[in-house]
């Protein structure tokens, strides 16, 4: 067995071709572009047993060559992906359901017939890979960049793979981020961690991609810097994912959620006071400022017009077209890694970086509490949306954190301090005013509320 730790970038094929030229990959080109024709067939049973516990089972044909691969899903963060995996070369181009040994095989499948498993689709591409090599550091890196052109072929379904893989192979997996990064500042590189075996099962069945990540565990005693750092992966890890199927199939709703994961990104951004200072955020807030700036109108827009929604899937392969997107989650994911926010804070940062999360969520919340002034907007509700700032940043610790919070009715708080957050982005019209009175009226009479003054 052996681990693989690598980041897949989707691309376009003139993206492709750029990337064959890039000065940046000549230069550390070790080996040369080396070209092959690979032909993978994925196997499962009828009822996708192997997909519901998470692995990959595949028959590849390299050349003369027949490899058989089982992969694990592994762990998956914002297109940095973990995966155990295990090869064996074959004779021929048949299975040997002997290879999977209780070694690598899913407990969860120990009863399964494996004589049922059965071929049901096919990733067939062209691959072209280099060693690409540098010295960071003292350290040695070593990284395979795969360039690959081809389809995913289920029944009568098919997609096209172009996709860009970097596979370490010596060194820290940081450098993959910062590699991509520099390849993202002039093409449009979209982290996407979706296999090319998800990509097979999504043909079959586009709900079968999950478009979340599991939640972070959280408790009180955990530290901030933690908590921020855990919750952080989440929404970035969920906006690519969420990016992804809405290009693929346009619903509606995923733009939708797309977008609230960057305004709850910008709000947990905004709530971290000195533990991170603004120097070391600038240009995180200044990226993730223009993606809402052009974005949150626009979705806002589309709510009550079908004819924004219809012309929107357009537009946003227009924004995975351009390196924007690309560049802003590889950074943020480079950020987030290094823990860059903790770096030049004074003590008093530090300090509070360091302290418990259930301590400083209940004063976090009593003091953005106190600064709303809930009172006032019940008499002056048309002022209410220059507060959505604050509810925001409020709203996301509420929506992810609350578990830790040691007050009562929590949940209840959440649910309507998030109506009155709906209410202030809502356009000004006769109804809307006393709604907003009634509402900011209905938050302040609250158990939880009252509790964090």
């Amino acid at each position: 067995m052996v681990k693989e730790t690598e980041i897949k970038l989707r691309a376009s094929r003139a993206t492709l071709a750029a990337l064959r030229e890039h000065p940046l990959l000549k230069k550390r080109n070790k080996s040369g572009w080396q070209q092959s024709e690979l032909f993978n067939q994925y196997f499962d049973t009828p009822e996708r047993d192997l997909a519901q516990a998470r692995v990959a089972l595949r028959l590849r044909r390299d050349g003369e060559q027949y490899i058989q691969t089982l992969k694990s899903r592994g762990q998956s963060v914002a297109g940095l992906s973990e995966r155990n995996e295990w090869d064996w070369h074959l004779d021929k181009n048949k299975l040997d359901l002997k290879k999977l040994t209780d070694e690598c095989w899913p407990a969860e499948l120990a009863e399964l017939d494996k004589k049922t498993l059965k071929p049901i689709f096919t990733t067939n591409f062209v691959r072209e890979k280099a060693d690409i090599a540098w010295g960071r550091g003292k350290a040695k890196v070593v990284i395979e960049a795969a360039l690959d052109l081809g389809k995913v072929v289920a029944g009568k379904q098919e997609e096209e793979i172009c996709e860009l893989e970097l596979e370490l192979r010596e060194g820290d997996p940081a450098a993959l981020l910062e590699l991509a990064a520099e390849l993202a500042a002039t093409l449009a590189l979209m982290p996407c961690d979706i296999s090319k075996a998800e990509r097979g099962y999504r043909l079959f069945n586009p709900a079968s991609y999950s478009l979340t990540l599991p939640e972070p565990q959280l408790d009180a005693a955990m530290t901030l810097d933690d908590a921020f750092t855990a919750l952080a992966w989440q929404l970035l890890g969920n906006s690519q994912r969420l990016a992804e199927q809405y290009r693929f199939n346009g619903h509606w709703k995923l733009l939708e959620q797309w977008l609230q994961q960057l305004i709850d990104l910008r709000a947990l951004l905004g709530s971290l006071g000195q533990a991170a200072p603004r120097a070391s955020s600038r240009e995180l807030r200044e990226a993730l400022d223009a993606l809402l700036e052009d974005w949150r109108p626009h979705v806002q827009a589309g709510q009550d017009d079908d004819s924004v929604r219809q012309a929107t899937p357009e537009q946003f392969a227009e924004e995975l077209s351009d390196p924007r997107w690309g560049l802003f989650s590889l950074q943020t994911s480079r950020w987030l890694l290094s823990r860059s926010w903790t770096e030049k804070r004074t003590e008093r940062g530090a300090r509070i970086g360091a302290a418990a999360i259930g301590r400083w969520l209940q004063r976090f919340l009593a003091e953005e509490a106190a600064a709303l002034q809930l009172d006032r907007y019940q008499r002056q509700p048309e002022d209410l949306a220059e507060q959505l700032p604050r509810l925001e940043r409020m709203l996301v610790w509420l929506r992810l954190a609350r578990s830790v919070l040691e007050i009562p009715e929590a949940d209840r708080l959440y649910g309507e301090l998030n109506k009155l957050a709906e209410l202030a982005n809502r356009p000004l019209d006769e109804e809307a005013l006393p709604a907003r009175t009634e509402q900011a009226l209905t938050v302040f009479m609250l158990k939880g509320w009252k509790a964090l003054k």
